[in-house]
């Protein structure tokens, strides 16, 4: 286990927050030749990462274009790359399949909306097709006949385990020389002209840059020298996970707002509530019911099935998407990535690292 404590001035740059926005950045930096230190005030990717399905589904959330949109595209490409290049480093496997993702419509008005929705991502390089129902029987049979009007498939979106991306991020970055101080958590920030100094409970220590990618909690930092942060904030979401045989759910699945895929290990995800309740971490019935429910709609043998695995977890929610340098060349944040965290945790990565290293030179 990592130990916290005051952390050596030798390390150059600090990271707060050690999900997989910033262990992306600590292994990109490290790659780059700097010393980096990780902070997170409780086990490195507990939070966000830990609780995250997966989906890197620009076709599931994306419909006009945007800066976002472009990000997310881009970091899609990227992904798998990523991933092998991760695995080699980390000598570790990562759940990772381009598998593609299934929207289904329960009637007229909801196919219409889905070949409307599919014309305008067309234009922005979001791709998708049109399935006859035989078809969709032929490769999901598990999913409810009866009323099912019409569906698209996406090719190009994909999942991943975030759990086993964070594993594997751990092992890169301390094959790097990346100090993780897990259960430390950062006090206070002041940015000088010079340099950073952090404050933890276990001391302080001076650094040349800071990274804050702290999720929902980024914007509770105290930084003294600079403006305010931009505001974070959390947006809570509540899971559902059912045991599983293998290829039940072979493909993303989406039907409106609800989604479905299916991990290497068995476990079925059906997700997810959209709550502003602050950082409560309480699991409510009446969502897991709404959930089990949706899942009984799609696939209807889990109507006679009960979730084996309920849990929530905080979406960092925000204004807008903060991959930038704040007031400072000693101070970057990324942040506000709402629910596309691990999708585009290797476009931020790289946008911050190239953009650090523009603005510092290497000690």
């Amino acid at each position: 286990m990592s130990s916290g404590g005051p952390v050596p001035q030798e390390f150059s740059v600090a990271v707060v927050g050690g999900g997989i926005i910033g262990l992306s950045i600590a292994w990109r930096l490290a790659q780059s030749g700097w010393t980096v230190a990780i902070f997170d005030k409780c086990a490195a990717g507990g939070e966000a990462s830990w609780a995250g399905a997966g989906m890197l589904a620009p076709g599931g959330e994306f419909e006009e274009v945007s800066r976002l949109t472009e990000l997310a595209i881009e970091s899609r490409r990227e992904y798998q790359p990523f991933v092998r290049e991760l695995e080699a480093e980390s000598d570790t496997a990562i759940d990772f399949g381009e598998c593609g993702a299934l929207d289904l419509a329960f009637s007229g008005e909801e196919l219409k909306a889905l070949d409307e929705r599919a014309r305008g991502q067309s234009a922005i390089g979001i791709h998708s097709k049109a399935l006859e129902l035989s078809q969709v029987y032929a490769f999901w049979p598990r999913i409810r006949r009866d009323t099912l009007a019409g569906a698209r498939f996406y090719p190009d979106d994909a999942v991943v385990n975030p759990r086993d991306v964070v594993y594997a991020l751990k092992i890169a970055c301390r094959k790097r020389g990346v100090r993780i101080a897990e259960h430390c958590g950062v006090q206070r920030l002041a940015i000088s002209e010079n340099s950073v100094t952090i404050e933890t409970e276990e001391g302080s220590a001076e650094y040349r840059a800071v990274v804050v990618a702290a999720g929902a909690w980024s914007s509770q930092l105290a930084v003294g020298g600079v403006p305010d942060l931009p505001s974070a904030r959390p947006v809570k979401g509540q899971l559902i996970g059912y045991r599983q045989p293998a290829g039940t759910c072979a493909t993303i699945v989406r039907h409106g707002s609800f989604y479905f895929l299916q991990r290497a290990n068995g476990l079925m995800i059906a997700g997810a509530s959209v709550e502003h309740s602050g950082f409560n971490r309480e699991i409510r019935p009446t969502i897991t019911e709404q959930l089990a429910k949706q899942a009984g709609l799609v696939f209807p043998h889990l109507d006679e099935t009960t979730p084996s695995e309920v849990w929530v977890g905080f979406r960092p929610g925000g204004e807008e998407l903060q991959i930038r340098s704040w007031h400072s060349p000693r101070l970057y944040l990324a942040y506000g990535h709402y629910r596309n965290g691990i999708l585009l945790a290797p476009v931020t990565a790289k946008a911050i690292t190239t953009e650090l290293n523009a603005n510092l030179q290497k000690p």
